[in-house]
């Protein structure tokens, strides 16, 4: 939720879901966005998975992976990630790293 907030706060439209799952279920109905931040650890499908899942249809799609210090094993190297606990400054620095990728 914090990260929810903090987003609204940079001026993001932020569509909210409870589990990977959910957010997969969006993703397979059309729903429109510009960019998936998720945390790492969940239950069902970790992070790295959805991210996967997200981009095998949406090729290209931004990706910001959050996780604690001992989470950060089993997330792919080549998805961007910010470490938890963080600060809104450093949130609005890595997106807009994204949006230069």
């Amino acid at each position: 939720m914090s990260t929810a907030d903090m987003l609204g706060e940079l001026g993001y439209s932020v569509i909210e879901v409870a589990s990977a799952e959910e957010a997969m279920r969006l993703v397979a109905q059309g729903e429109h966005f510009d960019l998936l931040v998720t945390d790492h650890l969940m239950p069902g499908i970790t992070g790295t998975d959805l991210a996967r899942a997200v981009r095998s249809s949406r090729p290209g799609m931004p990706v910001l992976v959050v996780s604690g210090y001992a989470e950060s094993d089993g997330i792919a190297a080549d998805l961007p990630r910010l470490t938890k606990p963080f600060r809104k400054d450093e949130l609005a620095s890595n997106l807009a790293q994204l949006a230069n990728l």
